[in-house]
């Protein structure tokens, strides 16, 4: 089950791919990570989901990561009267706490820590941005506004404040509900929402602590100008393109994300660019060329992963989506400019022995014409730093934990694999030589080079370098580097 690339897909679970078969059909297509997003659906829905998708993992042998995605804070007008209202242009409306029906003067906003943080000149989006209103004044319970881009209203339409830092938490009783029961279940990664501050990363991380990896989506004004401090206090992004070009100009959003990918790749946390990658396929068998061309891009940009949401979720192509999402990487990365643009992104490593490793892990794979980068690791970190330096060579991680073996399904280049326990470095060796045969990465009298920390268990303590020539009687020749 090798993967041919190096970037990974993450698709999303709905109506449209909730069987095992479908769940099978879109595996073998090559999502490497599932997407459960608890925005919808029940928990129940979720279960079955969730063990549909480890019976695969446990028919085909290969980690298969399960992310969960949490709804977070949803800000919502109350009603109206008549279902809906026509705002035009220089209009003004009254938002207050008053749960009653509105109409074309007032409506409710029963969000008191929207009122708590508004101010004279800030900007009120409804609807996915769709409306853009003015404050012109406010108080604790109430603001008056002014139309600056009209249309229809309806009923719990959302409301998007990109202004101001809302003093709220980013984990509902509902997310909190949810949380508890995915990790029960053995979710792999937790997609935190509505992130604004780096306290909400801290947040989130006591409740969960190792049970799993934490992924921040950026999706809020607020959280660009904190990014690196997100990134540092988390285990993963999401680029959540869609609320982020809600609350920004569309035309910043290309560039932000750059951004976003190159301080995931300083830091070497995995990076996923997500929503409306390929949207037309939700009622269309092949994509724009405008789409196509943005899943490129962002594999040129060096993303771990690119996501599929409606697309698989709830669409009417869910498999050929899939299947277009992979053929459009492995095209980019057979490209003879792609590694000179991933090369061109290469960082200094820091001054530590794990980067010193595997910067070296680097160099000697291309020198010696390795087939294989080998990384032996418990808690990960090994393959990470690895997969920071984007070596030429696939990156073959064995872990003697299935949990690590999941996390890795989402990060560049990793080929997970859920290995012994080594209990020393000639055990280690063999190991990894025997995993590069019977996982297709390497033939006898062929190179490959292993990083690993040792002792072995402990985490970040990456410090070892081997050059292995691989034998036909899956033996290594190892000469320490």
């Amino acid at each position: 089950m090798r993967r041919m690339r190096h970037a990974k897909i993450v698709a999303t679970v709905g109506p449209s791919s909730s069987t095992p078969e479908k769940l099978r059909d879109l595996f073998l297509a090559g999502v490497d990570v599932f997407r459960l997003n608890f925005s919808h659906g029940t928990q129940g829905e979720h279960r079955s989901r969730f063990e549909a998708i480890r019976a695969i993992e446990k028919d085909f042998g290969r980690p298969i990561g399960i992310l969960m995605d949490l709804q977070g804070p949803k800000l919502r007008v109350g009603t109206f009267g008549t279902g809906f209202i026509e705002l035009a242009p220089g209009q003004r409306l009254r938002f207050d706490l008053e749960a009653v029906p509105g109409d074309s003067k007032r409506v409710a906003l029963p969000h008191p820590e929207i009122f708590a943080a508004l101010k004279p000149d800030t900007s009120l989006l409804l609807d996915d941005g769709k409306l853009r209103l003015l404050v012109k004044g406010c108080g604790a319970d109430w603001a008056d506004t002014e139309v600056l881009v009209g249309g229809r209203l309806s009923d719990r339409k959302g409301v998007n404040v990109p202004d101001v830092l809302l003093p709220l938490s980013p984990l509902t009783a509902k997310d909190l509900s949810d949380l508890e029961f995915g990790l029960s279940l053995g979710a792999d990664w937790v997609a935190l929402s509505f992130v604004q501050r780096v306290e909400d990363i801290d947040e989130a991380r006591a409740l969960i602590g190792e049970r799993a990896s934490v992924m921040a989506k950026i999706e809020k004004p607020a959280a660009i100008q904190c990014l690196d401090a997100i990134v540092d206090r988390c285990d993963g992004l999401m680029a959540a393109r869609g609320d982020l070009g809600v609350e920004m100009p569309p035309e910043d959003v290309p560039t932000l994300q750059r951004s976003i990918l190159r301080s995931c790749r300083r830091a070497g946390k995995p990076c996923i660019v997500a929503t409306q990658m390929l949207e037309s396929m939700i009622s269309a068998p092949v994509p724009t060329r405008a789409e196509a061309s943005d899943v490129a891009t962002a594999v040129y940009e060096g993303a771990d992963a690119v996501m599929l949401s409606a697309e698989s979720a709830s669409g009417q192509y869910p498999v050929e989506a899939v299947t277009m999402m992979d053929r459009i990487i492995r095209r980019v990365e057979a490209d003879p400019h792609y590694r000179s643009l991933i090369d061109r992104q290469q960082g200094e490593p820091e001054p530590t022995a794990a980067d010193a490793i595997c910067s070296a892990l680097r160099h000697a794979a291309h020198v010696v014409s390795a087939k294989a980068t080998i990384t032996y690791t418990s808690s990960g970190f090994s393959s990470r730093r690895a997969a920071r330096e984007r070596p030429e060579a696939p990156i073959l991680s064995l872990t003697p934990s299935l949990t690590t073996a999941r996390r890795l399904a989402l990060v560049w280049g990793v080929h997970s694999v859920h290995s012994e326990e080594a209990p020393d470095t000639r055990t280690m060796t063999d190991m990894a030589c025997k995993a590069a045969l019977r996982e297709g990465f390497a033939q006898a009298g062929d190179n490959v080079v292993i990083a690993a920390g040792y002792p072995f268990g402990r985490s970040g303590t990456t410090n070892m370098l081997r050059i292995a020539n691989v034998w036909p009687s899956d033996k290594c020749r190892a000469a320490e580097s």
